[in-house]
C-alpha cells in the first residue's frame, strides 16, 4: 500500500506513511520526515535521510519511505489543543511503567508498528519536563537500534551528556515544529546519555527503527 494512514494521532493530527512513489503531492501544510536511505527531491531542494521540513504545495520525487504529519498547525488555540490531548492520552508512566517517568507530565498516543518502524506521538506538558537521562533501549536486544524525534507543536530541545548528569551536557539541539534532531546513534546503535526537554509545552513524534533480526515488542 503506497499510502498507509495511521490513526494514532487522531483526532488531533493526521499521519500518513508513503512508500515507493515516484511522485507524491503535498497540498496543505504538512511536516514531512524522510525515512528512506536516499534523498527525496522537491523543487530544487532535497530532503536527506532522517531529515524533516514543513512543506506545502509541492511534489515529492523518488519517495522510498516518508511520514507525513497533517494538521500540525490547524488549531489556533494551542493551550486548548494540549488540554484535549491530556484528556485522551494516558501518561507515559501508566503505559511504560519506567520509574524515570513517574510523576512526569508526559503523555503518549498508542504506538503502531509499520514493519520494523514504530511511531508514537508524545505530549510533554511541564517546563521543565525532567523526563530523565537515558541511553539504553532494552526492548531491542539486537545491535543497530535507531530512533529520532520530530517536533510537531511547541518548542523543545534534545540534550546529550557524557554521563547520567546534566552538568556533563555537551550538545543541545533546539527543536521547532517541523524539525528532527540529528541522529545520536553510532553504527552499532549505541547512544549517549540523552533526554528530550521542553522549552514550551510540546508535542513530538518518536520514530523507532529496528534492525534486521529484531521483532517489534508485543
Amino acid at each position: 500500500m503506497p499510502v498507509n494512514h495511521l490513526d494514532i494521532g487522531e483526532p488531533f493530527f493526521g499521519l500518513r506513511v508513503v512508500t515507493n512513489e515516484k511522485t507524491f503531492k503535498i497540498d496543505d501544510r504538512a511536516i514531512v520526515l524522510n525515512l528512506g536511505s536516499d534523498t527525496v527531491s522537491l523543487e530544487s531542494q532535497k530532503l536527506a535521510p532522517l531529515q524533516s521540513a514543513i512543506l506545502q504545495d509541492c511534489i515529492l520525487r523518488d519517495v522510498a519511505n516518508v511520514v507525513v504529519i497533517d494538521r500540525f498547525d490547524s488549531e489556533s488555540d494551542v493551550t486548548a489543543l494540549l488540554s484535549k490531548i491530556r484528556d485522551v492520552w494516558p501518561s507515559a508512566f501508566e503505559v511504560r511503567g519506567e520509574e524515570r517517568l513517574r510523576g512526569v507530565e508526559h503523555y503518549m498516543s498508542p504506538k503502531i508498528w509499520v514493519g520494523q518502524i514504530g511511531f508514537t506521538i508524545y505530549h510533554s506538558a511541564s517546563i521543565p519536563l525532567n523526563v530523565g537521562l537515558h541511553k539504553d533501549h532494552p526492548f531491542c536486544p539486537v545491535p543497530g537500534f535507531r530512533e529520532v524525534h520530530t517536533q510537531i507543536v511547541g518548542f523543545g530541545k534534545m540534550q546529550q551528556c557524557r554521563e547520567k548528569d546534566l552538568s556533563t551536557l555537551y550538545l543541545e539541539e533546539v527543536m521547532a515544529p517541523g524539525h528532527t534532531h540529528r541522529p545520536m546513534f553510532n553504527a552499532e546503535g549505541n547512544y549517549p546519555w540523552h533526554q528530550y526537554e521542553t522549552i514550551t509545552p510540546s508535542v513530538f513524534m518518536a520514530v523507532e527503527m529496528l534492525p534486521d533480526g529484531a521483532q517489534p515488542p508485543a
